[in-house]
């Protein structure tokens, strides 16, 4: 069926008042999804819900403004808020159940961990099944190898939906999949046959995705998870190493494509999709994927959501960034001077101020929705800029930045653009200093998600290595802990927790620690008398990013029962960046050695 604009607006008006207002009973509602005529249909409480969501934290009337009607979240934690105050707003939640993802190390054969995470899911399905706003319990977010070819998570992952479904069973169950490569589509219909719906979170493939996924024999139902613009990791770097990143108004347009070659042109498989993000994600930039800005001024994203969701464009647009280009070659030497032109104009003709910031590009670059904090940046380097252009003067330190030029109309609507520029380096090291956080920054307490430094660096012999960081075996807090095995009966091996991830001193990064007396962690040994090294600080003064302090504690013999261990800071130690926050070590003992860790932190 052809996409046709004015019936899919008529369509949208319909269905808007089903998944609003009236249908927000008080009671819990009954959520099912239903083929008629050939065509999937989402109904709640027996009437059609064609879902208009979003992911993400901005704030919620103005979703409801824009014509949305439902939020996505992706872990347990907070949903009994996040239930209620979407249940103010008339919006409905499909409500994220976590699960261990494969590409941070969770083993899918490890019983006790797979226990831990079913009795969690348990408790969260039976203490919210009857909330009002609740519309689809989503099981995991990109949980797969990226071919899909693990069975035993997918027959967990089935096994997950249908105890759910046992526990509710009025709200169907979804699986949510990195795109759709290799076998996903395959093995979720031959091992899934309790997952109702696919929840697929697609960027530059969502134009096609509707076709790709009929041609790989996709019959289930499907919810475009996330859906924006092409991410990092589906574009290529430019001469200076940098990701050029779409303006605003570039990727409004590829939002209305995505959402036509997905959504709207799908009337038989798909029940809508959530764009991706509602607010403010750092990711790449600050900018990449967020649909407001941090005072929550609109995006041309929104505008074209809108459009989408009810038929109807806003009654006045955001403005539109033709261009903005530096004049002059995009790497400069220390201290230079560049000057910038920006072509930028507002569809009403409305009075624009332009507002230009100079950020650090940390060239920290995750996947999905791998959110960081966001770099500093430098508001002394602008001399001057208006809403033509901008002239700055570069850092002194080398590496990459953006500059940024942000247009706002005076009816809440704004357009953003950057271009990349990079500070040469001179070879001079630097103690430039890392972001500066509150102490005790917790490294791990039961979940590497958001954590300040990643378990990146390993090192000797990495094939001996195994990390589970989410294992139930008896931890020391909480429900999770991490399981190290160095299964080698030779050799040696170990990780570094860095920051950024994967650099040894390559790449500016890293963490002001500047007021931490002692880096404190608890360890136990498998079976006792394991001999472990444990260190931060790794990168030395030969490399331009260093950390500027380190501190060991060598030949620690764990026991078999929980201890407390601590690096002691010495007086007068330059904590300004780490990079390395956390490292463990070992020699072979003559047979594999498991050991376990949990609560790390600075403080």
């Amino acid at each position: 069926m052809r996409y046709h604009p004015v019936r899919h607006a008529l369509a949208c008006a319909l269905l808007l008042f089903t998944c609003h207002g009236a249908s927000q009973a008080a009671t819990s509602s009954k959520v099912s999804v239903v083929k008629e005529n050939g065509q999937y249909k989402l109904l709640r409480n027996g009437k059609p819900c064609f879902i208009k969501g979003v992911c993400g934290d901005g704030p919620l009337d103005q979703l409801v403004e824009a014509g949305g009607n439902s939020v996505r979240t992706f872990v347990d934690e907070d949903l009994g808020k996040q239930l209620t105050l979407a249940g103010k707003q008339g919006l409905t939640v499909t409500a994220g159940l976590w699960v261990g993802q494969m590409r941070k190390g969770f083993d899918w054969t490890d019983a006790d961990s797979l226990a831990s995470q079913a009795r969690r899911i348990r408790a969260t399905v039976e203490k919210y099944k009857d909330s009002p706003a609740l519309l689809i319990w989503a099981i995991g977010n990109e949980p797969e190898d990226p071919e899909g070819k693990n069975v035993a998570l997918w027959s967990e992952i089935n096994r997950l939906a249908r105890m759910v479904k046992e526990i509710d069973p009025n709200h169907p169950t979804m699986v949510v999949v990195a795109e759709i490569a290799g076998q996903k589509v395959q093995n979720i219909n031959l091992l899934c046959p309790d997952i109702d719906i696919i929840g697929i979170n697609s960027y530059a493939g969502a134009v096609k995705l509707g076709e790709r996924y009929k041609k790989l024999g996709g019959t289930k139902p499907y919810l475009v998870t996330e859906l924006g613009p092409p991410g990092s990791w589906e574009c290529n770097r430019n001469g200076i190493g940098a990701f050029p990143e779409r303006t605003s108004t570039e990727k409004a347009a590829l939002y209305r494509r995505a959402y036509q070659g997905s959504v709207a042109s799908q009337p038989d498989l798909c029940l809508g999709s959530y764009s991706f993000y509602w607010g403010v994600h750092q990711e790449t930039t600050p900018t990449w994927f967020s649909m407001l800005l941090a005072d929550h001024t609109r995006l041309g994203a929104v505008d074209v959501m809108q459009e989408m969701w009810t038929g109807k464009a806003p009654r006045n647009l955001c403005p539109v960034i033709h261009g903005l280009n530096s004049e002059g070659p995009d790497q400069v030497n220390p201290g230079a001077t560049v000057k910038a032109s920006l072509h930028a104009l507002d569809p009403e003709d409305d009075p624009l101020n332009v507002q230009w910031i100079l950020q650090r590009d940390s060239e920290e670059y995750g996947m999905g929705s791998d959110r960081k904090d966001s770099p500093p940046t430098y508001p002394e380097a602008i001399v001057k800029g208006d809403r033509h252009g901008a002239e700055l003067r570069m850092p002194s330190l080398g590496g990459l930045y953006r500059l940024f030029a942000i247009v706002r109309d005076d009816h809440g609507g704004a357009a953003v653009a950057n271009v990349p520029l990079r500070v040469a380096d001179t070879g001079a090291i630097t103690v430039a200093s890392g972001s500066r956080t509150e102490l005790p920054l917790v490294i791990y307490s039961g979940t590497l998600d958001a954590a300040p430094f990643v378990p990146s660096g390993w090192i000797g012999d990495i094939s001996s290595i195994k990390l589970n960081p989410e294992c139930a075996t008896d931890p020391h807090s909480g429900k999770t802990c991490i399981r190290c095995d160095f299964i080698s009966s030779s050799g040696w091996g170990g990780i570094a927790w860095q920051s950024p991830a994967g650099d040894w001193g390559d790449r500016g990064g890293g963490y002001n620690l500047t007021g931490a007396r002692k880096l404190t962690f608890w360890a136990r040994g498998e079976k006792g008398g394991e001999v472990v090294n444990f260190k931060y600080g790794l990168i030395g003064r030969e490399k331009r990013f260093f950390d500027t302090a380190s501190g060991n504690i060598e030949n620690v013999k764990l026991t078999s029962e929980w201890q407390q261990y601590a690096i002691d800071v010495p007086e007068g130690s330059d904590l300004t960046r780490i990079k390395t926050g956390f490292c463990w070590s070992l020699e072979s003992q003559g047979q594999p050695v498991t050991f376990y860790l949990d609560d790390i932190r600075w403080q």
